[in-house]
Order: structure tokens, then C-alpha cells, then sequence
């Protein structure tokens, strides 16, 4: 009744995704899975520059580092015990470590252009449901595929960028201003942001969504 499992589709992602499966019942079972993303250049970079429709955000610098905890309650619809294909409801809670270079105009340099490198955390709560097929080979070793399946929730964070050398000018400070008053991020909100000559300060909020699907975990019954 107890199964630990590994996403073995994650790892294309530099995702580590490790789900611990208890059985309550023959078709009824609860988990808690965790994630962890080192924090690197973010795969997917042309998908990102999509949804960051912004030529002063510099995409091809950006950073990112994530990590999750995602409890699932299953219900089996299969006649063997904990398999076949099933249901499952989920939340996750997800932290999202991430560092975004934002352009602006240098005003002792025409043409130039400086970078605050702005580095934060945005927290997501989202809710969902799963559907996918589990079945058990060899008694000990499960296959688990998740068909399709997708969640919803909210995320709010807070980005500092520190340390601003050399230090703004008001010119400067005001071009940023502008910039982050223009940042396409949808669907983010950018709530607020204050600027010194050596520092800014983004805060954001918004809705939260993703797709889980063909994902497939390997694990084993003990």
C-alpha cells in the first residue's frame, strides 16, 4: 500500500520530482509529492519571450529556480489495488526563484543602456485535477502516466533589484520609472514599484496557471 515514485519526464526540465503514494483503501490513495529546479537559465526561452512581450526585459539572462509541494488524493476506478485508471484532485504550493534583467537609458551616455538586475521570489497557490493510468509490473515496480490534467490559483512576489553601480541619475531613475510602469508581463500584474539611485523594488501579483501532462513516474511497492 505504500509506493515512492520518481518523474523520470521531469528531468528533461531539470526538474527532481519525487511523490510518496499511501493507500487508504484498494482504490483510494493520498500522496505528497516534492520538486526542486536548481536555479539556471530557464528552459523554453522562445515560449517566455512570448508571454514577456517586452524588448527592455532582457529574456536571454533570465534565471529561474523553482521548488513545490503538491498534495494529490487519488480515486481508483481499476479492479486492482491501486491501478488503472484514476482521478485526482490536487493543490500545489510553489515558490519560484527568479532574476529578471530590466533595460533602461543611460543619460550620460546617449544610445547606451544600463541594466537592474532585479532578483526575488513569487509564491503561487493553485488547485486541480488529474487524470492519468496506473498499473504495477513484476508486483514490486509501478508505472504511473499522467494523461492530462491542469490547475489554477493565484501568485504574488517581491523583486529587488540592489546595488545599482554605477549609481541612477533622477534621468535615469525616471526612464526606469517608465519602464517598469510599461512592462508587458500578462497575465502578472506589476502592483507597484519604488526607485532610489541605487536600488528598485517591483511588487507583483496575478493569476497562476499550469498543465500537467505526459508525464511519466517509475516506483516501487513496499
Amino acid at each position: 500500500m505504500n509506493i515512492l515514485k520518481m518523474n523520470l519526464s521531469s528531468l528533461v526540465l531539470k526538474n527532481y520530482h519525487f511523490i510518496y503514494e499511501r493507500g487508504l483503501t484498494k482504490h483510494i490513495s493520498v500522496s505528497i509529492a516534492y520538486r526542486i529546479m536548481p536555479k539556471s537559465e530557464v528552459p523554453l526561452k522562445n515560449e517566455l519571450e512570448n508571454i514577456i512581450d517586452d524588448p527592455d526585459v532582457n529574456v536571454s539572462s533570465f534565471k529561474m529556480g523553482n521548488s513545490a509541494f503538491t498534495p494529490e488524493l487519488r480515486f481508483y476506478l481499476g479492479k486492482g489495488t491501486l491501478s488503472g485508471f484514476y482521478l485526482a484532485p490536487y493543490a500545489r504550493f510553489a515558490t519560484f526563484d527568479v532574476t529578471v534583467p530590466v533595460k533602461y537609458n543611460s543619460s550620460s551616455f546617449p544610445g547606451t543602456k544600463y541594466e537592474a538586475l532585479f532578483s526575488g521570489k513569487v509564491k503561487s497557490t493553485s488547485g486541480g485535477l488529474l487524470m492519468g493510468v496506473q498499473h504495477s509490473i513484476f508486483k514490486k515496480l509501478v508505472l504511473d502516466l499522467w494523461i492530462i490534467g491542469g490547475h489554477y490559483g493565484s501568485c504574488d512576489g517581491t523583486l529587488n533589484a540592489t546595488n545599482i553601480n554605477p549609481p541612477m541619475t533622477p534621468a535615469e531613475r525616471a526612464d526606469l520609472d517608465d519602464q517598469l510602469n510599461t512592462i508587458d508581463a500578462g497575465p502578472f500584474n506589476i502592483k507597484g514599484h519604488t526607485t532610489s539611485n541605487t536600488s528598485a523594488i517591483i511588487t507583483a501579483d496575478g493569476p497562476w496557471a499550469g498543465i500537467r501532462s505526459a508525464g511519466l513516474t517509475v516506483g516501487f511497492r513496499f
